[in-house]
């Protein structure tokens, strides 16, 4: 098979979707990859590590030309023109923030599958765990950060010093974003609050942190109550695939206190806060009723050389079997299947669907 990797041209998004062993294992295998040129430069990875891999380089079209597209953030607008119906696209999608994608996608009958939505047997998610795991942890940092005077926040050292109580931070979420934020932010010494709606999960985060965190049923009263007295509130809330549920609502910020600081990691999903938007590394925070709102929809690509090891360790096996057996690979496969989101000019993700008010089929029917 022709494997195409194109630059990922999203603002500050330095990660890449194969490393150069990843490149040798497929050329190895008897597939030919086409790089575009610069492709890994962001995550350490020069064009001549890419070329002894095996590989040719090219240009953004010869990469998406291929039969296989690996990408690993979305196509954005200037990459439309790309999608084609022979195209089989692996990628990050998040589909239910982003009608336009969603509609250009089954114009053009790209079959597209979503990292986010490979869903094993368990429930898990193996291709958005890593990427969670690094968001969860970059979070409490960007947090602190902002929690500066001179960055726009109170002031709050999270850790705080003897005799000063240390800041406090809210987790509304209790998977794996919000594990990793909690894991980080009792690091640097804060009192930290994590909500969730599973009692299991509740009592498996207050097992394995020794119940040196708060563990909280996640209700709307709840986070009424907290919410005044936190100075970062992280957003880890995950519905597979669909729409994230606003938790906190534009008439909370006034309970909060000025130059307070939300972190909302759920924002490629919507956000699970409303007044939350998609932000950029470039153009991280904005600021409403007085609460700093950071809303980087690519947080790991600020840490692109550890993002790319974590996402291509997860992704690799996937992209093989991918490579090997082509689209008929969904069908033997039934977590890559539920990762199907586009096929023939269909919509295959019920999450997606829902969001939109589109109707979707069956994974099934669309590979029949």
């Amino acid at each position: 098979m022709l494997i195409g990797l194109p630059k990922e041209i999203k603002v500050k998004e330095n990660r890449v979707a194969l490393t150069p062993g990843g490149v040798s294992t497929l050329v190895r295998r008897g597939h030919d990859v086409v790089v575009e040129q610069s492709a890994g430069i962001g995550s350490g990875f020069a064009d001549a590590e890419y070329v002894a891999a095996g590989a040719r380089l090219g240009s953004a079209a010869d990469a998406w030309a291929a039969q296989m597209v690996v990408k690993v953030k979305e196509p954005i607008a200037s990459e439309y023109g790309y999608l084609r119906e022979d195209l089989l696209l692996f990628t990050y999608l998040h589909l239910a923030a982003d009608r336009p994608l969603t509609e250009r996608l089954i114009e053009s009958g790209t079959t597209a599958v979503a990292y986010e939505t490979v869903q094993l047997d368990d429930g898990s998610l193996p291709l958005l765990t890593p990427m969670s795991e690094v968001a969860g942890r970059l979070a409490v940092q960007a947090g602190a950060y902002y929690l500066q005077k001179p960055n726009g926040g109170r002031g709050v050292l999270l850790g705080g010093v003897p005799g000063v109580q240390p800041g406090h931070v809210l987790v509304i979420g209790g998977g794996v974003v919000g594990t990793n934020a909690a894991k980080m932010a009792m690091g640097l010494g804060a009192r930290v609050t994590v909500l969730d709606v599973s009692q299991k999960r509740l009592a498996y985060l207050d097992d394995v942190f020794f119940g040196r965190l708060t563990t909280m049923m996640s209700s709307e009263a709840n986070i009424r109550a907290l919410l005044p007295e936190a100075d970062l509130v992280i957003g880890g809330v995950l519905i597979p695939g669909a729409k994230a549920p606003h938790l906190v609502t534009r008439d909370m910020l006034s309970s909060m206190q000025e130059g307070s600081v939300i972190v909302d990691v759920a924002v490629d999903q919507g956000g699970c806060v409303e007044t939350i938007h998609a932000t950029t590394h470039d153009d991280p925070v904005y600021n409403v009723e007085g609460v700093v709102h950071y809303g980087v929809a690519n947080m790991p690509g600020a840490v692109p050389r550890t993002s790319t090891f974590a996402l291509t360790n997860a992704t690799f096996p996937y992209v093989m079997q991918l490579a090997e057996k082509g689209v008929s690979a969904l069908e033997g496969n039934a977590a890559l299947r539920k990762g199907l989101n586009t096929r023939a000019g269909k919509l295959t993700y019920a999450g997606v669907a829902e969001a939109f008010e589109m109707e979707a089929v069956r994974p099934e029917a669309a590979l029949a």
